[in-house]
């Protein structure tokens, strides 16, 4: 992963929050597996690597990879969701096909009610994802997230467990 993202840095980052150059090595990245492990556990967030498919590697090199994350449970239910796609790998239905598994996930097993995302509107690629997975637009959310050091503004898309099941009908 460390390797994947040291190659995939300048093209993820107009997209991410200024990180720790720690994050980026071998032992940011054994941290981030250790505690992403300790969330899975405890139901506070799942991370899913996405694997390349269309390949004869073994093992199969990962692509990049899918996050719910911030899960409220009670009255809420619901989870955000993150994902990248390595550049490399882009335009192939990687990230399609990681927010559908994601998904399902979040409704099937982890029995959440609504998934929820935030885009910035300039990012056309990820809303198509979102929208190809029946994710309906609720608004722009102004200056929502420091990415890349700025306040950006981000289109919030939404899906609930039954808008989902309906679409898998």
């Amino acid at each position: 992963m460390a390797a994947l993202l040291g190659v995939n840095r300048s093209f993820l980052a107009p997209f991410e929050p200024l990180r720790n150059p720690a994050f980026f090595t071998v032992d940011g990245q054994r941290d981030a597996l250790l505690r992403s492990e300790a969330e899975f556990e405890t139901g506070s967030a799942y991370a899913f690597a996405v694997i390349e498919t269309e390949t004869t590697v073994e093992p199969a090199p990962i692509a990049g990879l899918a996050h719910l994350s911030s899960i409220h449970r009670g009255a809420w239910q619901s989870a955000n969701l993150g994902y990248w796609i390595s550049e490399d790998r882009c335009r192939r239905g990687y990230a399609t096909e990681a927010v559908r598994q994601a998904i399902a996930f979040a409704f099937e097993v982890a029995e959440l009610h609504r998934v929820q995302a935030a885009v910035m509107p300039r990012n056309e690629p990820s809303l198509r994802v979102l929208e190809k997975n029946c994710f309906r637009r609720e608004g722009l959310a102004e200056r929502y997230l420091q990415i890349a050091g700025a306040w950006e503004d981000h289109v919030i898309l939404a899906i609930t467990a039954d808008e989902w099941r309906v679409f898998h009908e």
